[in-house]
């Protein structure tokens, strides 16, 4: 089968977090990557095979657009870590989410406030515009990911263009492999969701 399209409509809602949202935007625009968070079309497409009993990073997460979609395919709170840089995301999110381990901290340096999971987690979902940084950056934020992932485990990355947000030579270096998993075009803008995992041996 070809890769995935969500199409659904979504139900609206409105909640006191997309205020807080748009307000950092405001604030801080080169941190925080949208004027909105990511749509729930895009947020279920991104949380594609996860499921109950998985150990779950999310990176990026914001308000917890992201969040909710991860919770509804049934992963116990206790077994997902927000990973957020912005203080006052990481209050909401704690507020939202009170089962579960929110870091403030680098998704750069994810093994100084992780270091315990190394090795042990299912799926790493990033809500964070990788296509926006350097090379450098990239190659850290993917280093510090497979060394938290089991062996098949799985990074699941959204981009606003069609290509993968990291490039052939650098998934190459690292030995990684991307896969589409489907295109949500009701977002705004429409995005792209992949998935990389480590090349078999």
């Amino acid at each position: 089968m070809g890769p995935l399209m969500s199409t659904s409509l979504p139900q609206v809602r409105t909640a006191p977090h997309r205020g807080v949202f748009f307000k950092s935007w405001l604030k801080d625009p080169f941190h925080v990557a949208s004027i909105t968070p990511s749509s729930r079309w895009l947020a279920r497409l991104m949380a594609t095979d996860v499921g109950p009993g998985a150990r779950v990073v999310e990176l990026g997460a914001g308000t917890g657009t992201l969040t909710d979609a991860i919770v509804e395919r049934g992963i116990h709170q206790e077994d997902l870590y927000l990973v957020e840089q912005h203080a006052g995301f990481c209050d909401v999110l704690r507020q939202r989410f009170p089962g579960s381990h929110v870091v403030q901290g680098d998704a750069a340096a994810l093994s100084d406030s992780l270091g315990p999971l190394l090795g042990t987690v299912d799926y790493v979902i990033s809500g964070l515009p990788l296509l926006w940084f350097s090379r450098d950056t990239k190659t850290r934020i993917l280093q510090e990911a497979f060394a938290l992932l089991r062996p098949n485990g799985r990074y699941q990355q959204f981009t606003y263009l069609g290509p993968p947000p990291v490039g052939a030579r650098l998934l190459g270096e690292l030995g990684l492999r991307a896969t589409l998993l489907g295109v949500s075009p009701l977002n705004l803008p429409p995005a792209f969701v992949y998935r990389f995992e480590r090349k078999a041996s």
